[in-house]
Formats: structure tokens, C-alpha cells, sequence
């Protein structure tokens, strides 16, 4: 899948229903979130993604001793992200 937009408009039930199953192929298994540093739903749901975040962040700090010239700061926080929300719910603040 080249594109997360669906068209203008569906032509059948079954176009609309394919498209979908097209989507949420990719974004569960394609897709690399930034919100789950750059991991698919569906490796943290494997239980994967502390195996890739570590060599992540292995490949990283080599990189940077390779070519210290190249980093002004630290590497990437390549850190596994606890549980996350799609549409979290406000923090209300105290009055």
C-alpha cells in the first residue's frame, strides 16, 4: 500500500471492505509508529520490539563512534515505550 488515504469514494461494499483490509494490513504490520519508536503494532504485539529497539540503539552508538563528528547531542532514545492510547483521554488539570 502506497498511500493511507482512501479514495474519494467507494464504488461497492466490497471495493470499501478491501481497501480496508489493505489498511489495516499495513498499518499493523508495515507501518513503523513514532510513537513506539519506530516499531510496528504488530512487533510489540509479537514481543519484539525490545530485540529491535536494542540493536537500534547498538547500530547507533557505533555509528557515533564511527564518526563523532556526526553527533553534536546523544543518540536516539531507542528506549521501549510503555502502553500507549490512540485517542488518550484529557489531563485535566487542578483548579
Amino acid at each position: 500500500m502506497t498511500s493511507a488515504d482512501p479514495p474519494e469514494g467507494f464504488e461497492s461494499l466490497d471495493q470499501a471492505q478491501q481497501w480496508v483490509l489493505e489498511f489495516v494490513q499495513w498499518y499493523n504490520h508495515e507501518h513503523r509508529h513514532s510513537a513506539v519508536r519506530y516499531v510496528t503494532p504488530q512487533q510489540r504485539h509479537e514481543g519484539q520490539e525490545v530485540a529491535i529497539l536494542e540493536q537500534r540503539a547498538r547500530l547507533y552508538e557505533q555509528a557515533k563512534a564511527r564518526n563523532p563528528e556526526r553527533w553534536s547531542q546523544n543518540t536516539r532514545n531507542w528506549e521501549p515505550v510503555g502502553a500507549v492510547w490512540l485517542n488518550p483521554e484529557p489531563v485535566l488539570e487542578a483548579a
